[in-house]
């Protein structure tokens, strides 16, 4: 089979390797589409080494068929379909046993310690199948599209640590894939005004297209002014930053209101340091959260949002790639071209 081996930062080869076997609790999985996020390209470039060994395959918003079955699996028939939630709980450490499973100090993950989703056949371990990270979807869900649950469900984490409420106003600070994920969730969370800001105009024309109150350039309009006008002076209930520039987090302090809620939701390269305002924490009262990732319970509750139609998945992808063509995947999110990127090995 064809995988595509990341063998040091800045080197990945699609090569010929033997399809993975598995033992009596484990599975193989057909990859049918596979999508590439911002954290793969920081793991590509080595700015992002937790978890990650040399020689892997990495990937891990995957989707797919199952191809074979140990004895011991059970609930689960060759030809289903599934996607794959890929943070794996310990189940027994102190975070899990207080329902903090997506950060499970135990933590292990496909695409980061067990090989990802930019291969043809996946091998997944038995410790997935118990702990409940592989989920059946139905067969009228394009693959492409229950790939996209991974980021959904961590979207979905965000969503709920930033406490959207009925008439809230939330301005989104990105509108990429995440940003735009963000966006139809603080939608189905009740909020009346969602403002989005982004330098991109596709992606503008797109948040939108899916329910954006207001889009601004923040290139060419200042994103304080308009949301202060727009609350009266009073700020946004909540702010997601969907991007990850650290030099944009005072910015998010500034926009919202005494007692509001900001979400740290993307990633950072390196240690993600920034120089902080920490009176606009202080006398504002402000609650700064993170988001790290997705236990399989959230996942589970994003599915029912894309299989309900409530959440469009589709919209967000422009880019298709085959697998002997990941330098160009890599390369398009990396350059910020189109929305999301599926590879279909």
């Amino acid at each position: 089979m064809k995988a595509a081996v990341l063998h040091k930062p800045n080197e990945i080869k699609v090569e010929e390797v033997e399809i993975p076997s598995i033992n009596s609790d484990e599975m193989l999985v057909r990859v049918k589409a596979c999508g590439i996020c911002g954290t793969d390209t920081r793991i590509y470039y080595g700015t992002k080494t937790k978890g990650v060994h040399y020689p892997s395959v990495i990937g891990h918003e995957i989707s797919g068929i199952v191809e074979a079955l140990g004895s011991q699996v059970r609930d689960f028939k060759e030809g289903d379909h599934v996607s794959i939630c890929p943070v794996i709980p310990c189940g027994v450490c102190y975070a899990c046993q207080r329902g903090m499973d997506n950060i499970c100090m135990n933590r292990t993950a496909i695409g980061y310690e067990y090989d990802g989703g930019l291969q043809e056949y996946l091998r997944i371990p038995g410790i997935a199948i118990r702990q409940g990270n592989i989920f059946k979807v139905p067969a009228d869900i394009p693959f492409e599209v229950s790939a996209l649950i991974e980021p959904l469900a961590c979207c979905y984490n965000g969503n709920r640590r930033s406490q959207i409420k009925l008439g809230d106003t939330v301005v989104i600070m990105g509108a990429g894939p995440i940003g735009l994920m963000h966006l139809q969730l603080a939608k189905q969370a009740g909020a009346t005004r969602v403002i989005v800001s982004e330098p991109v105009e596709e992606r503008l024309a797109l948040a939108k297209e899916l329910g954006a109150d207001i889009c601004i350039n923040p290139k060419t309009t200042s994103l304080q002014e308009v949301v202060m006008q727009e609350t009266q002076g009073i700020g946004a209930d909540v702010t997601l930053l969907a991007i990850g520039v650290p030099s944009l987090i005072n910015e998010a302090f500034k926009i919202t209101r005494k007692q509001g809620n900001i979400n740290l939701f993307a990633g950072f390269s390196g240690k993600g340091e920034s120089t902080i305002e920490a009176n606009l924490i202080h006398y504002n009262e402000l609650n700064v959260t993170g988001t790290a990732s997705a236990a399989p319970w959230h996942f589970n509750e994003a599915m029912k949002l894309v299989i309900s139609g409530q959440i469009k998945l589709d919209k967000l992808i422009t880019h298709r790639f085959p697998l002997e063509e990941i330098d160009k995947a890599l390369k398009t999110v990396v350059e910020s071209k189109g929305i999301k990127v599926i590879v279909i090995p």
